[in-house]
């Protein structure tokens, strides 16, 4: 194979492997080191497609640890978020909504990391599941970021690392079949993006598994501390694409 071949085989291993840890992350990692190497036509669509086949893994092995309840109210709330995404993504100003995105992420998630007392919900609450449903379908149409609000929900429900990893991907799983569809529709989804896929598979597997591995062996607080410090590092990455497009 290609040296290049090689390189985007390491880049699937890893961003599987976050995304099988900790249940979200992979294309904050994936897409840009992609882009490196292959156009970012076929990095986004490939990225996505990976995503699928992730997230149908893990529904198979841990349908147990899912809270389908929380994952459909999710769901619907997204789509209806996903058109707003869409118009901030045309008309919106990038710099200025990444910036804020980006201080609130890091802000939430050193609270989160530093606070002894923190809101829980025992229960789904409606307004919660909106709130934070929405709001994924919105970052998630813009810019791909539908993690930080589940992460979010999964925090004040008090999820287990389990839950939370599985709980997800049961979420991730529609949502990003629904966007694959769109790129199939926009012919953005060619031979090229299912290529790399299939040459990824013998790579992607054992990434899902040893994910499990590491995600079923972390304590509840110390696998929340590192969601946390991922989400730290989504914000500055964040403040770092709006401060160099200035």
């Amino acid at each position: 194979m290609e040296v290049i071949t090689w390189y985007i085989l390491v880049i699937v291993f890893v961003a599987t492997l976050v995304r099988s840890t900790f249940g979200f992350g992979e294309s904050l990692i994936a897409v840009p080191l992609f882009s490196l190497f292959i156009p970012i036509e076929i990095a986004v669509p490939f990225s996505v497609l990976i995503s699928i086949f992730i997230a149908a893994v893990v529904v198979a092995q841990d349908r147990k640890q899912v809270h389908f309840e929380s994952a459909k109210w999710l769901i619907f709330f997204s789509v209806l978020g996903i058109p707003i995404g869409l118009l901030l993504l045309i008309y919106g100003n990038e710099i200025v909504v990444k910036t804020i995105l980006g201080v609130l992420i890091i802000l939430y998630s050193a609270y989160s990391l530093f606070s002894k007392s923190s809101f829980k919900l025992e229960t789904d609450h409606k307004t919660w599941l909106f709130l934070c449903g929405f709001l994924s379908g919105i970052l998630g149409g813009a810019y791909g970021l539908n993690g930080p609000p589940l992460v979010v929900y999964g925090n004040i429900r008090n999820w287990t690392a389990k839950n939370f990893r599985a709980t997800l991907q049961a979420y991730f799983l529609p949502a990003s079949t629904i966007g694959m569809l769109g790129y199939w529709y926009k012919g953005l989804w060619n031979s090229t993006v299912t290529h790399y896929f299939l040459i990824s598979i013998p790579v992607i597997i054992p990434a899902i598994f040893l994910g499990r591995y590491f995600n079923h062996r972390l304590k509840d607080g110390t696998f929340l501390r590192y969601v946390y410090i991922g989400l730290i590092c989504i914000g500055i990455i964040l403040l770092s694409q709006s401060l160099n497009r200035q």
